[in-house]
């Protein structure tokens, strides 16, 4: 299937893959809406950024995947669905379990219900390696147990539960993709390579939680590629696919990496407030690729050295975007 042309929604475009994506599929051809959540302030996240002549090329539609008739609407009249929109925050699911229970998963059995409704051709769903827990054996492939370690990784369990549910009962032609630790330009500081970097180029001493939990990193630009294959991959429906680097790094060991390449000095301090509860800590995260790789022909093309160079030159150029005083929950 190819996307140029092609009606395409993505929800959740205002963050920050989501509006990676919805540029690459500007410059694929796609007739693309994005779906941003509505606020007074009419602010549309990260596409507010986007230059006039790239903005005028985009169908903007405010609303709420929490209302199914909102996002009937909307899904009307599109062929592919690219469903994002989430709350991702893992710190701030403990404090508010329900948000993530009506966002993720009654969101997703929204957008799932519309596109059976309106005959959508493709819906590419978004999970995330946090719903594998941590590491029972690695790599981690598509068949590793899923464990809800917060109420963030519960909540995405149960969205994917719902996206697998439509395929099997319905036949909606639904592909998941679960990506492991995306990082780069425009990622809010709730993520930790943002965090680092931001605290070193402010001069900051980095704080931390744990610095043992191993992380498989991979580069937006990589991530992004992965929609835009499983998408056109007519294979994909009724899979769920891994799009991570196959290469594990630990907390301390990015820290080092990330001072090298900022050329700074900085110090590292442990404060309490970052640690998860003992139990909900994933220890350890690495990803088995092949599926990726022989289904729908991907494959990470960015190393880390480079992707966080890129990231660290555009945090670099946007620092007054990030409050590097305080703990972004």
């Amino acid at each position: 299937m190819e996307l140029k042309n092609k009606k395409v929604l993505v929800t959740g475009a205002e963050g920050f893959i989501g509006s990676h994506l919805t540029e690459r599929l500007l410059q694929l051809g796609a007739d693309v809406t994005v779906l941003v959540q509505y606020n007074s302030f009419n602010n549309w996240g990260w596409i507010d950024t986007f230059p006039k002549n790239i903005k005028d090329q985009i169908n903007i539609y405010t609303g709420d995947i929490r209302e199914y008739d909102n996002i009937s609407k909307v899904v009307k009249g599109q062929e592919i669905i690219m469903h994002l929109a989430a709350l991702i925050a893992i710190p701030y699911s403990y404090q508010s379990p329900a948000a993530y229970v009506r966002t993720n998963v009654e969101g997703t059995l929204n957008v799932m219900q519309a596109c059976l409704d309106h005959g959508i051709e493709k819906v590419v769903h978004t999970s995330t390696s946090e719903v594998y827990g941590s590491a029972l054996y690695v790599p981690i492939d598509e068949r590793h147990p899923l464990q809800g370690q917060s109420p963030y990784s519960a909540s995405k369990i149960g969205a994917d539960k719902i996206a697998e549910s439509f395929y099997r009962s319905f036949d909606l032609p639904v592909a998941t993709i679960r990506p492991f630790n995306t990082y780069g330009p425009r990622q809010s500081a709730r993520a930790v390579i943002p965090t680092i970097i931001s605290q070193i180029l402010a001069g900051n001493k980095i704080k931390l939680g744990s610095m043992h939990p191993t992380r498989d990193f991979t580069y937006v630009k990589d991530t992004v590629e992965g929609f835009v294959k499983i998408a056109k991959a007519l294979n994909s429906v009724g899979e769920t696919i891994n799009i991570g680097s196959n290469m594990e790094i630990s907390i301390g060991d990015l820290v080092k990496k990330i001072i090298t390449l900022s050329g700074r000095d900085a110090e590292v301090e442990f404060e309490d407030q970052r640690i998860r509860p003992g139990k909900s800590e994933v220890n350890r995260l690495w990803a088995q690729n092949s599926k990726a790789r022989s289904m729908v022909g991907w494959e990470p093309r960015y190393s880390i050295e480079h992707g966080l160079s890129e990231t660290i030159e555009w945090i670099k150029q946007n620092l007054d975007k990030y409050k590097t005083e305080i703990y972004n929950v």
